[in-house]
């Protein structure tokens, strides 16, 4: 596995604007901080209709950086077809091979959004690992066939098949995330955990790679909302806000998953999270402005990467 501690950011609404000039200048901020990575949602139309694509927003910033790259954090792989996004693998990696990282996620936290795409949300899980197999026999180029519970294939390819395989990273949590990554991922995508929680899970992901016989895991990442500011209880209020807003719960049930305050607090918090095996750190900072959001990010980057020395 990867032991450097790697950091990036989502921007969400803030990167997806037409203005192709603005999108370039928040990624050239990221650059010049050192931030490594964009991350990117995905959602089809999520508590009552929002959401965007996240090839689409991935395909936005691949092409408009040189060096960054894109964690999709997760793509609901178990809405869509497999062959479509065998297809957007495939095509993505041809404009930006090595960049993109595929981390993917069952759906469910909005059910009407999943039963809006013709999926039972009891099937979600068998559908996903069905998918996941589909995704990495496909990714090799070579001509198959399948018939199973969801999907039938007839001489199915894609081709150019990616010249750097695309990581397939597993969001999640619990026995089954760790099953699912052992059997299918090539690592996992933690999120809305303790870092009690997280450091159990990763250990229970490496102890199944090892008895399985597989080398890794190779990706171990966190997504964790931050409120970044000079005060600890405004940036606390502002991430509540923002974040009760979007999941329509009280802040209250954020608190002890969610970090806010100055880049020190912040790294202070997800510190745990390192010594917990987690190296690929994506901040859902919410802060003053895009560019404050960029500027602190990159001081909780310098504090991170200090606590593992590079390899």
């Amino acid at each position: 596995m990867n032991t450097n501690i790697e950091v990036g950011i989502a921007l969400n609404d803030h990167f997806l604007v037409p203005d192709t000039g603005r999108r370039r200048a928040l990624l050239a901020g990221m650059e010049e901080v050192g931030l490594d990575h964009l991350t990117v949602g995905d959602h089809i139309s999520f508590h009552g209709g929002v959401g965007f694509d996240g090839f689409v927003a991935a395909t936005a910033a691949l092409t408009a950086s040189e060096s960054l790259k894109v964690l999709m954090g997760v793509y609901l792989a178990g809405l869509r077809h497999p062959m479509g996004t065998a297809r957007q693998i495939a095509t993505l990696s041809q404009l930006a091979p090595g960049r993109l990282i595929l981390g993917v996620g069952v759906a469910g936290e909005d059910r009407r959004e999943v039963l809006n795409m013709g999926v039972d949300p009891a099937s979600r899980g068998r559908r996903m690992d069905e998918t996941l197999g589909l995704l990495r026999r496909l990714a090799t180029g070579d001509v198959i066939d399948h018939s199973g519970e969801f999907f039938t294939l007839d001489g199915a390819s894609i081709l150019p098949a990616p010249e750097v395989r695309v990581p397939i990273v597993i969001g999640g949590g619990g026995d089954v995330a760790v099953r699912r990554t052992v059997e299918y991922g090539d690592g996992w995508l933690g999120m809305w955990c303790s870092a009690r929680r997280y450091a159990a899970t990763h250990q229970s992901i490496v102890d199944g790679f090892a008895a399985a016989g597989r080398e890794g895991p190779a990706f171990a990442g966190l997504n964790i909302w931050v409120g970044l500011g000079e005060d600890a209880a405004s940036a606390r209020a502002a991430l509540g806000q923002q974040m009760s807003s979007l999941y329509n719960l009280p802040p209250e049930k954020f608190q002890h998953i969610s970090a806010a305050g100055t880049p020190d607090d912040v790294a202070d918090f997800i510190a745990p999270y390192v010594e917990g095996g987690a190296r690929t750190i994506t901040l859902i900072p919410v802060a003053e402005s895009p560019e404050t959001a960029i500027q602190l990010s990159g001081q909780v980057r310098d504090r991170l990467t200090s606590l593992v020395p590079a390899s």
